[in-house]
């Protein structure tokens, strides 16, 4: 369980062919390095891919919301920031920061909210598929440590943004 806040990941690296045609790295990219830094909360919070293999159960992504803030060029070095921002029985609501590694300065930001899943549900159903679970015992117990150490954080001031067009 991690015991720091916000939780930050090791430092990641651009690829060369994540750089499109602007010479900058392409939009899609930043949602892969959110996503890899979120990979290791996961597994932190014994949601990983053993968990998926032997309990059965995952998350899937619900919502995300991406701003981009500062262009980021291929030999740039970044860490990413996860702070759980609420949760409850079935759902993590979750904040990350794209910081330059070695400079410290904002690249992007992103905002999820994501689903427990039971990957053994109903398939035979009407609509089939998996569906949404609660968390078990031991997997909610670190999710609320974890939202208890992240408690003492300043709510992000982007968090909860509406995309729209402000009209004077």
């Amino acid at each position: 369980m991690p015991d720091r806040a916000p939780h930050t990941s090791g430092v990641m690296s651009i690829e060369k062919d994540w750089i499109d045609y602007n010479g900058h790295l392409n939009m899609a990219y930043y949602t892969v390095l959110f996503d890899r830094a979120g990979d290791v909360v996961s597994a932190e919070l014994g949601m990983g891919p053993r968990y998926a293999a032997t309990r059965g159960l995952t998350t899937y992504t619900a919502e995300i919301h991406v701003c981009y803030v500062r262009e980021l060029h291929l030999g740039d070095r970044l860490r990413a920031t996860f702070q759980l921002l609420d949760h409850d029985e079935k759902r993590l609501h979750a904040f990350q920061e794209l910081r330059h590694a070695d400079e410290g300065w904002l690249a992007a930001t992103c905002e999820t909210l994501t689903l427990h899943i039971d990957m053994g549900g109903p398939r035979g159903g009407p609509k089939g598929g998996p569906r949404v679970a609660p968390f078990p015992a031991d997997v909610l117990e670190r999710v609320e440590a974890m939202r208890a150490l992240h408690a003492s954080l300043p709510r992000p001031k982007q968090a909860g943004r509406a995309i729209a067009i402000k009209r004077r």
